[in-house]
């Protein structure tokens, strides 16, 4: 930004004036969407800085992770970044104002604790965490994390969290045709009280295991660029119907 002057546009005839932008009439105008694509390209290579101890509240926690891979390599991080990337443009277009907890894939972190400030600081309506999960191969299926109660720290985000996650899981399901995870949760629930994401948000927010990276099924949908498109579709059709009210 130019500092000390400004351009002022010539008085022109009323003919030739260009029309004033219209307002943005989406179903999210106004709305403000993180988007937290897990893990981070980086994070491999640097070990002691995603290893560093961090406070979540009901434990102390490493800063990040590398996240979890297929067994023919594709990784979490990579996942994530796509997902997200398909993602937000059909946030924007709905009228959202997107924000990234990390522009690229070839970063480290950042931590986990900063993540959830990212959201608390922009006054997120609705926190989003992208994730690939790690179970048994035996084990197949999505399901969505929600925060757990911690009286005094987050008593007025586990409601409308819940409404979140049941809005995501419900459109997730529907979109992508995926089965409630066999091998943990509930009913494509789950509430938990050890991750920072969860603990340190002040907003609404889910994690949602979008599969099991270890099951040779949901890893094959999971590496395929398009059904990482029908993922991101059905995220946003989840986020639209939280903040309509379906």
């Amino acid at each position: 930004m130019s500092s000390g002057c400004s351009i002022v546009a010539p008085d022109l005839p009323e003919e030739v004036r260009p029309a004033p932008s219209s307002p943005n009439l989406g179903p999210l105008a106004g709305k403000v969407v993180v988007l937290d694509p897990g893990h981070n390209g980086g994070n491999a290579s640097h070990p002691t800085e995603i290893n560093r101890q961090v406070d979540i509240i009901t434990q102390s926690k490493a800063c990040n992770a590398v996240g979890f891979e297929t067994a023919s390599g594709y990784q979490e991080n990579a996942f994530a970044w796509s997902v997200a990337q398909h993602l937000k443009p059909l946030l924007e277009k709905m009228g959202a104002e997107v924000v990234l907890t990390r522009p690229d894939d070839e970063g480290v972190g950042p931590c986990v604790t900063e993540r959830a400030a990212i959201g608390n600081e922009v006054k997120a309506d609705a926190v989003v965490s992208i994730h690939g999960d790690s179970g048994k191969p035996g084990g197949h299926g999505f399901h969505v994390a929600l925060p757990g109660l911690l009286p005094g720290h987050n008593d007025e985000v586990v409601s409308p969290s819940r409404r979140l996650g049941l809005a995501i899981r419900d459109a997730y399901q529907a979109g992508t045709g995926m089965p409630y995870a066999n091998y943990r949760g509930e009913n494509g629930l789950r509430s938990r009280t050890d991750l920072g994401g969860l603990n340190l948000s002040k907003r609404p927010v889910v994690f949602i295991e979008c599969g099991n990276m270890r099951n040779a099924g949901d890893a094959a949908k999971m590496s395929d660029a398009g059904f990482r498109k029908r993922i991101a579709d059905s995220l946003a059709n989840g986020i639209e119907n939280f903040f309509s009210g379906d």
